[in-house]
């Protein structure tokens, strides 16, 4: 059995809001990391759930050869919610899980090794495995995701945002930039500590290994909608704080089709799915319900004024 008193390296970090149909995959990928467990704390965050993820949570932690912390308040959000990890971790790396993600079983040991050959990177990511989802739409949400991150994130590249699930961040860069944004509650959180952290001068960067995400459970274009609609009202609100950062042209929908086209191009030579040729037909939808959520939220912004 491992000596549970020793010092972990590594604290996973799950946040999860009504995260039951998803929640057990992600503790079980946890529970297969071949990263020495002993090295290992997990803390869960439950932000308000109105479903069964404590009580789901609560059943595995007995099952754990890792230490563990559970923390539950009504919602607060996201930069709240992750606040409490950070607060309370002991490892010297956070490895940040969605409660809606799979972890490939090196998937920790990946990270640690490249942070430690890396001094000088704060924040780095896996990738997102080029898999199939339930559906076609799951497939190319999975595929475009994966294409919307092949870029070089050592460069001063500030508009392409990492992404705090499946990260893994250096203690050093709380230390160094401070906590989380409370008051981004739903998304952009975790882009404002990346914004902040480069200007610290800490690198980004990503590692070869693999990780799945909400697609496998299939998505309607109504989720899509929706999850993209509300990206964009909320990214209205980040932006008072960082004026500027988004060029608007890009984030206009007949641009969403230009990259749509492009990445179909680059995920046909990895994959020789012609599904992907629809892909800017995906991203147009995507885009124009972000830039409708954007809209609504400038104009919800304005009627308060």
């Amino acid at each position: 059995m491992p000596v549970l008193n020793m010092k972990p390296i590594v604290t996973i970090g799950i946040c999860g809001r009504n995260s039951a149909a998803t929640i057990r995959e992600t503790i079980e990928s946890v529970m297969s990391q071949d990263y020495p467990h002993e090295l290992i704390e997990v803390i869960f965050v439950d932000d308000g759930s109105t479903d069964d993820t404590l009580s789901i949570i609560n059943d595995y932690i007995s099952k754990m050869d890792m230490k563990s912390k559970v923390f539950h308040h009504e919602w607060k959000g996201l930069g709240y919610s992750r606040n409490v990890i950070v607060n309370n971790a002991e490892g010297k790396y956070i490895v940040w899980v969605d409660s809606d993600m799979i972890l490939s079983n090196d998937y920790v040991k990946k990270l640690v090794d490249f942070m430690e050959h890396h001094p000088k990177v704060g924040i780095a990511k896996g990738k997102q495995a080029l898999m199939p989802g339930k559906n076609v739409l799951a497939t190319l949400e999975a595929y475009s995701r994966a294409a919307g991150r092949m870029v070089d994130y050592t460069s001063d590249k500030r508009f392409k945002a990492l992404g705090t699930g499946g990260a893994i961040y250096r203690r050093q860069v709380f230390e160094t930039v401070g906590i989380f944004d409370e008051k981004l509650r739903g998304y952009n959180e975790d882009w404002d500590i990346e914004i902040r952290a480069r200007e610290a001068g800490w690198l980004l960067a990503t590692v070869d290994v693999y990780f799945v995400d909400y697609e496998r459970m299939g998505l309607t274009w109504r989720d899509l909608w929706s999850r993209y609609w509300l990206r964009g009202y909320q990214t209205h609100y980040f932006l008072h704080k960082k004026n500027g950062l988004v060029k608007h042209y890009r984030m206009f929908p007949p641009a969403a089709l230009v990259s749509g086209l492009l990445h179909a191009f680059k995920l046909y030579r990895m994959t020789r799915g012609k599904i992907v040729f629809t892909m800017p037909l995906h991203s147009f939808f995507k885009m124009t319900a972000w830039y409708a959520g954007f809209i609504r939220s400038h104009m919800d912004s304005y009627s308060y004024a």
